[in-house]
């Protein structure tokens, strides 16, 4: 005697909403009325400064030293006055023109050569085996604990000794040295999440090191290049402890932020100077981040994803 076995029904899809992810649930909360409305009031907040900053450069010395920027709205009176003479060349007046050009030549190379030999460090460190490599990058990893103002006399004391002190080669190696270990570490992080199988294959091809890095790596590299770029910029744009120890007072070597610290000591009355040499200061770094703004966001993203 057979007995007939009923047929196994499928399970019933489970319904109901499905589980919410901890991405999706903060994608939610940081995209609530109450954040954007949080994030336009710290927007707003965080922009008066500056705001009034703007205004006090464009007002007449008499009114910055009378009256505050607010009540400009009440008496809008603007001059030029102020930036003719604080981006003049005339040092006697108070002129920021020659630091202001030392601040370019400054940043430049100080951006160029950390770039360029983190690069080849970090591909070193990524693609090539050699005896005590993890070792060695343990160990340039851990400088960047290493305080900078320990750094600073002993430093001096070598560029004295060279005969190179108060130039320029002293600035661009000090900056290098001290973004050489954040570069090396943050560009390998980003070359090892480059399959592998690409460099397989055009190893195969018969590329070498050097082509390898030339044509392959720098393209895929750019936007890593570009965060750390504006990163090393705004840092070497905005330092004064290094540029004042290795510049000191120099109109030919010394940036723009050494010239608004001795304006600020030696003429604290003269706030039209003081203010738009400010101004001056802080627009430049500005107009640098909008320009590379999708790269510093791409190179931010960049290792985070995989595909």
């Amino acid at each position: 005697m057979t007995t007939s076995t009923p047929p196994v029904s499928a399970a019933p899809a489970a319904t109901g909403p499905e589980p919410t992810t901890a991405a999706g649930a903060a994608k939610k909360k940081l995209s609530s009325p109450i954040a954007s409305f949080a994030a336009v009031v710290i927007a707003v907040i965080w922009t008066i400064p500056t705001f009034g900053l703007a205004i006090s450069s464009f007002r007449p010395e008499l009114a910055i030293k009378r009256t505050g920027w607010w009540t400009f709205f009440s008496d809008p009176v603007l001059t030029l006055d102020n930036y003719k003479t604080a981006l003049s060349n005339d040092g006697s007046a108070g002129g920021l023109g020659s630091y202001f050009v030392n601040s370019f030549v400054i940043v430049i190379p100080a951006v160029v050569i950390p770039i360029a030999l983190a690069t080849l460090a970090a591909y070193a460190f990524a693609w090539i085996e050699f005896p005590g490599r993890n070792v060695l990058f343990v160990a340039v990893f851990a400088l960047q604990i290493v305080p900078i103002q320990v750094t600073l006399l002993p430093l001096l004391s070598l560029y004295v000794k060279a005969g190179v002190a108060g130039t320029f080669w002293t600035i661009w190696l000090s900056h290098s040295i001290f973004a050489l270990p954040l570069a090396i570490f943050l560009l390998h992080n980003f070359m090892r999440e480059i399959p592998r199988e690409l460099l397989e294959a055009a190893r195969v091809d018969g590329a070498g090191h050097v082509t390898i890095f030339f044509r392959i790596l720098l393209p895929l590299l750019r936007p890593a290049l570009a965060a750390f770029a504006i990163f090393q910029f705004l840092w070497v744009w905005n330092d004064l402890l290094v540029a004042l120890t290795f510049a000191g007072s120099s109109t030919n070597v010394a940036p723009l932020t050494v010239a608004l610290y001795n304006l600020s000591g030696t003429r604290g009355t003269a706030w039209h100077l003081l203010s738009a040499g400010a101004f001056v200061s802080i627009i430049i770094p500005v107009i640098v981040f909008i320009s590379l703004q999708r790269y510093f966001v791409r190179g931010l993203l960049a290792g985070g994803l995989k595909g």
